[in-house]
């Protein structure tokens, strides 16, 4: 096993296990054996299973969200990363929900929450005589006690908050994060229904309902809050949408009621209580040299994809619960999401610039192959162990038996992607040599793509001026000595136009059962307008959610293109 510098600093300062006296006590080799020794304890074989883990983790083919890499193995080791909460109209419900929001956030969980159901800002609370203070002000609690609650004591926590689109307090929810500071532990997005972009199309009213009364409280025109929400995206990049119509057209637990929430990325729609383990398949490495020519490894992505889904149903039976409540649900449902990373890197080791035809069409053919890999292992794993419980609620009853109501979700593979050396989730190269601050708090790491270093000493073209212009720029689209197609396979996140990022999420997302979290980065001179067409797009498309982010528009920014040695650039 290889592991880059900055996979080894991240690892040593979030993953390893230290003693009672903070000193690290195991090595990277250890952690993974930890993991995969724990992970196979259900299994009759485990040492078996065992050592077929170890190997797919120590050979960077896959790794499983955070919560697993650091718990796994330990007392009580929580290992889940993604959950749902209720948040019902009471304050029994509200501060019951704040308190295991706490404890999923110091094992290591992400938290999402519709607050719909709350009483809007100024409504009557009869059992005190008093008023509501409305959701937004619950939601800023919990960001205030997330704040002091550390993500398994390792990384800041983090939460989704929706509000729907109907609900009276919405303008105040879609504005929250006008100050720059506010909120910074939430991802936002409003919950938006068929009905309601239909209203806009139409140019129509939208009415603003009470949820304790049913009743109407006010009228506005649909267009007018649109425009709301475009506007905020483009200044903030919040809010964010989530097509609640569309999850629940393809939710396939749909007898048990509608699903109302997602993860913090959003690539979970979840019932309240549920939680999902994650874990993505490294596609740089899906890969074989013939021929002095890199081609798909078809057999090793199906061998990886069977292990990956054994592997995370096995999380499921290993894993400690905080909440009885959580145990249950998720063992019902036993949902699991098996996704991807690398899948830039691939590309360029193909040859196929990301903003290509060729690149959808691949991205579907790859998903596809995936789904009815993951699903072959899930029944599979039905025949072995037996359905997952609501089975015979599911839209899998009764001709498909299967072990996992869900097998598949597109994560940002933030963390995990730097320990593999890779490209985050489906999203193209953000710049090929960039800044990455705030993922180890103060600290910064520098990143120099190493395919493109590979890429360009197989052409004789590295030498230490390119090194220098790339370090100044992160880009090669100015720079005429390197042949044209080369530069389409090298453009950056900010260089792909809208549409292609858009149609590489419709094309996972066509074979994702669950769904994909995907960032539309977009230049800092995009003008609300194409903000407006790429959001009305996503729900053309049947996305499941759509998050934009404007190059510049948050004044702490992870990834930034600059020189590397010039901080002040930044």
């Amino acid at each position: 096993m290889k592991l880059s510098q900055n996979a080894v600093q991240l690892l040593e300062a979030r993953y390893l296990y230290r003693n009672s006296d903070g000193q690290i006590v195991e090595s990277p080799e250890q952690l993974f054996q930890r993991v995969a020794s724990h992970i196979a304890s259900v299994e009759e074989d485990q040492g078996k299973w065992s050592k077929v883990f170890y190997e797919l983790l120590t050979r960077l083919h896959f790794l499983p969200n955070s919560p697993t890499l650091m718990n796994a193995g330990l007392p009580n080791g929580q290992l889940s990363a993604c959950f749902v909460l209720p948040v019902e109209d009471s304050l029994d419900s509200i501060f019951s929900t704040l308190k295991n929001m706490a404890l999923i956030h110091q094992s290591g969980g992400g938290t999402g929450y519709n607050f719909s159901k709350l009483r809007p800002q100024g409504d009557t609370v009869s059992s005190s005589g008093g008023i509501s203070p409305g959701p937004l002000a619950f939601i800023k609690v919990y960001d205030a006690a997330t704040e002091q609650v550390r993500q398994g004591g390792k990384r800041r926590g983090a939460n989704m908050g929706i509000l729907n689109v109907d609900h009276p307090d919405i303008e105040e929810f879609i504005t929250a994060k006008t100050e720059g500071d506010e909120l910074r532990n939430f991802n936002l997005s409003v919950g938006i229904s068929d009905a309601f972009m239909e209203a806009v199309q139409d140019d129509g009213l939208w009415n603003l309902i009470n949820p304790r009364t049913q009743k109407v409280m006010k009228s506005i025109k649909a267009q007018e809050l649109w425009d709301l929400i475009v506007s905020r995206a483009w200044a903030t990049g919040d809010p964010g949408l989530i097509f609640l119509d569309i999850i629940n057209k393809h939710n396939p637990l749909l007898k048990k009621g509608p699903i109302l929430s997602t993860n913090p990325c959003g690539e979970v729609p979840l019932f309240e209580y549920e939680s999902c383990n994650l874990g993505s398949l490294n596609f740089s490495k899906m890969v074989k040299l013939e021929n002095n020519k890199w081609r798909m490894d078809w057999d090793t992505l199906e061998h990886d994809c069977n292990l990956a889904v054994r592997f995370l149903d096995n999380v499921i039976s290993a894993n400690h619960y905080l909440l009885p409540q959580i145990e249950t649900e998720t063992k019902n449902n036993r949902k699991i999401g098996l996704g991807i990373m690398g899948w830039a890197e691939l590309l360029i080791l193909l040859d196929i610039p990301y903003a290509s035809d060729e690149a959808v069409e691949l991205a579907g053919r790859m998903m596809q192959f995936i789904q009815t890999k993951s699903y072959q292992a899930s029944r599979t794993l039905a025949l072995e162990r037996g359905n997952f419980p609501n089975w015979k609620e599911s839209s899998f009853y009764p001709d498909s038996p299967m072990r996992n109501a869900t097998c598949n979700s597109i994560a940002p593979t933030g963390s995990i992607s730097v320990i593999a050396d890779t490209s985050y989730s489906i999203e193209p190269l953000y710049a090929l040599a960039y800044r990455r601050v705030g993922i180890l708090d103060d600290q910064t790491q520098m990143e120099v793509n190493p395919i493109f270093v590979m890429k360009m000493r197989q052409l004789g073209l590295w030498n230490e001026k390119l090194q220098t212009e790339v370090l100044t720029t992160g880009s090669i689209q100015h720079l005429d000595a390197i042949p044209k197609e080369m530069r389409k396979c090298f453009k950056t996140s900010l260089e792909i136009p809208w549409k292609y990022h858009l149609l590489h999420q419709q094309a996972f997302q066509k074979y994702t059962d669950n769904a994909v979290s995907k960032t539309i980065n977009l230049p800092n001179d995009v003008d609300t307008l194409t903000i407006s067409e790429i959001y009305r797009t996503a729900w053309e498309f049947g996305l499941k959610g759509i998050t934009v982010y404007r190059d510049g528009s948050k004044t702490n920014q992870v990834l930034q293109a600059c020189h590397l040695n010039k901080s002040a650039n930044c």
